[in-house]
């Protein structure tokens, strides 16, 4: 196949594949797909050695890197700030109901710590424009083809870096209006996500977004729209496309992999999970997102709830405790199975197996091309 799009990132089928594990990323990418490595979680010296790995283990394939700079953020324009002196600002009261949330269901308090290091004293926040290009002069390294935002108009800088190296740069947005602004601001590649999505999202749904954004932009200036959202099989793709798209962008399927960063007890909930099992919630990062339900979401949407904080700081207060949720439970505590959830799209309900990367993207370009031949063979009748 080769579409516009296909070109343009130098792949063989229009399918993206969003991930925060570089064996994901590489594994699509080898398949024929194209990988997007999610950069925020790392620090640059963590990113380099991400990408210096995904290089040796690509075959050459394309691949890109996504970050997140948001464009409402309280502290956007703090400096010298750290994650950790953040953090000391988050309320008492916030805090306290994450202890007792978490005593509840036997996590206990002195493992809600941050073994990670996300806040480590001078570990700097990623959202803010300053760091995040540090994350992309590091990617610019390394052979990228696509550098892609969400949550808002990326900035200049990245526009201008982007356009420098000659790689195009994409933006993820939830309302054809959003959509508008991108290209007005120069963006190269609109990737349409609707409100079924994993992780941040919108309130429009895939369907009726796509045709929008698409109609919205094309008297502004001819750029390729990518659908998003609840898209886990090649009919899936192959109606979008039929839509209008060029191609498709996708999150949850690939933590149903075998390469995936989550755990084999978030994998099995997926497996037995409903499309009706998400919750669209501020819970985790202070901004709507969705997510598996779990007594974590329904906590913070309860009576008793202090209220999610805005991003950073509700991110700085759940990803601990969640951390610790996840390593109670893999320790052999049932209860605190009742908390672990992790950024999944409705589509989940469409997933009945852990199965590779490789396999997932073959499934793809089956189901992609039996629906076209479908499709082929009732406009000959």
């Amino acid at each position: 196949m080769k579409t516009p799009l296909c070109q343009m990132l130098g792949i063989d089928f229009p399918l993206v594949a969003f991930s925060h594990c570089r064996d994901v990323v590489a594994a699509v990418s080898r398949a024929g797909g194209f990988g997007v490595l999610g950069a925020t979680a790392f620090t640059p010296e963590q990113l380099e050695l991400e990408l210096k790995w995904i290089d040796d283990h690509i075959d050459g394939k394309p691949y890109g890197v996504d970050v997140l700079i948001p464009e409402n953020l309280p502290v956007k324009d703090e400096k010298d700030v750290t994650t950790r002196s953040l953090a000391e600002r988050i309320p008492q009261q916030h805090r306290k109901f994450v202890r007792d949330l978490l005593a509840r269901y036997g996590v206990e308090v002195s493992h809600a710590s941050d073994p990670e290091g996300l806040l480590r004293p001078d570990a700097r926040l990623s959202l803010q424009e300053e760091v995040a290009l540090q994350l992309l002069e590091v990617s610019f390294r390394h052979p990228i083809r696509l550098i892609a935002n969400a949550l808002g108009v990326p900035p200049r800088s990245m526009l201008e870096l982007g356009h420098r190296h000659g790689v195009p740069v994409a933006a993820l947005v939830g309302a054809k209006e959003h959509a508008v602004r991108q290209v007005q601001a120069g963006v190269d590649i609109i990737v349409a996500e609707g409100w079924e999505a994993g992780g941040h999202c919108g309130e429009v749904s895939t369907l009726v977004l796509v045709p929008e954004v698409i109609r919205a932009i094309k008297p502004i200036r001819n750029v390729p729209v990518l659908a998003a959202g609840g898209i886990m099989t090649g009919r899936q793709m192959a109606a979008c496309m039929a839509m209008g798209a060029a191609g498709v962008w996708t999150g949850s399927v690939w933590l149903a992999t075998t390469e995936s960063e989550v755990s084999p007890i978030f994998r099995e909930k997926m497996i037995a999970a409903r499309s009706r099992d998400t919750v669209r919630s501020k819970c985790r990062t202070g901004k709507y997102a969705r997510q598996l339900r779990s007594a974590w979401t329904d906590a913070w949407e309860g009576p008793d709830s202090p209220g999610p904080l805005p991003m950073p700081f509700q991110t700085l207060l759940s990803e601990p405790a969640l951390r610790a949720a996840q390593r109670a439970a893999e320790s052999g505590n049932e209860r605190a199975c009742e908390l672990v959830t992790y950024f999944v799209g409705q589509g989940v309900g469409l997933v009945d197996s852990v199965k590779s990367s490789r396999t997932v993207v073959q499934e793809f370009m089956q189901e992609f091309a039996e629906a076209l031949e479908e499709m082929q063979t009732w406009m000959a009748e």
